[in-house]
């Protein structure tokens, strides 16, 4: 099971994380699911505090390492401090970053942002799947209820969402978490959940999805990754990847899709 050689590349290491994660024992699942769902963390972390975060040993984590391909957690985690970390800078360095090489003027943003939306949407004819589109929208289209949950940045989507259902007469709630509050309780049997996050995942969301997919209630995710944890709880997934300029990403695609969901849903309603 293991091999010789760690994966290279960030894609890669999430493809390497597909292929073994199917038979993997249950600690090793469980490193597995953690890591999915927290790649951001591994640059910054300890070895001690990604096994406490995946419940379980050190050494467990270890080997999870060496499942993966590398000689250990030092030599994965390199990879995501030279691939991850540098790829996203905290605000301020992308700031700093655009400075640099002047490209910082009102009309040269404008014109760099719109080229990145291009060919997020350009993209967007090949991340999502026909027929988990159609798929997806059935299934909200006869839901009793929507529940929407996207937080931080896919905020606005969901927020939009729940906006264009309401004026189309669809059923819809949305799910912030404002002030801790969970409304799960609300989600009822005929409902069916929209989750939207993207890496680095909403912690909330995954639980909510968790919660409710464990209760057989239908979960349509718009996320990005292969291995995004959305699709470990049999959601339908709707993939979207955004093209950043500077190190910030736009939601052009992502808003595309969720004007699209939104509109196919309402008139398969009206429709049926």
């Amino acid at each position: 099971m293991e091999e010789i050689g760690g994966p290279a590349t960030v894609k890669a290491f999430e493809e390497r994380l597909l292929e073994v994660s199917g038979s993997l024992p249950k600690r090793l699942r469980q490193c597995a699911d953690y890591v999915a769902a927290n790649q951001d963390r591994i640059a910054v972390s300890t070895v001690a505090e990604m096994a406490e975060g995946a419940g379980v040993q050190p050494s467990a984590f270890m080997r999870f390492c060496q499942i993966m391909g590398f000689s250990g957690f030092s030599e994965m985690q390199r990879l995501f401090r030279d691939s991850f970390v540098g790829g996203w800078p905290d605000y301020s360095t992308r700031l700093d970053r655009l400075r640099e090489k002047a490209e910082g003027s009102p009309s040269a943003l404008l014109a760099e942002f719109v080229e990145a939306g291009r060919l997020s949407l350009e993209n967007l004819l090949k991340t999502v799947d026909p027929q988990a589109l159609d798929k997806a929208v059935a299934t909200l289209s006869s839901a009793h209820m929507i529940h929407i949950v996207g937080l931080r940045r896919s905020f606005p989507v969901a927020s939009y969402m729940a906006y264009a259902f309401e004026k189309m007469g669809v059923p819809a709630m949305l799910h912030s978490v404002v002030g801790r509050l969970e409304n799960h309780h609300a989600i009822r049997d005929g409902d069916a959940l929209l989750a939207i996050t993207f890496s680095p995942y909403s912690a909330e969301t995954i639980d909510l999805v968790e919660q409710v997919s464990g209760r057989g209630i239908p979960v349509v995710a718009v996320t990005d990754t292969a291995v995004s944890p959305l699709r470990r709880f049999d959601a339908i997934a709707l993939s979207v990847s955004e093209v950043d300029f500077g190190a910030f990403r736009s939601l052009s695609a992502t808003l595309c899709l969720a004007i699209t969901l939104s509109v196919a849903v309402g008139t398969a309603r009206q429709d049926g």
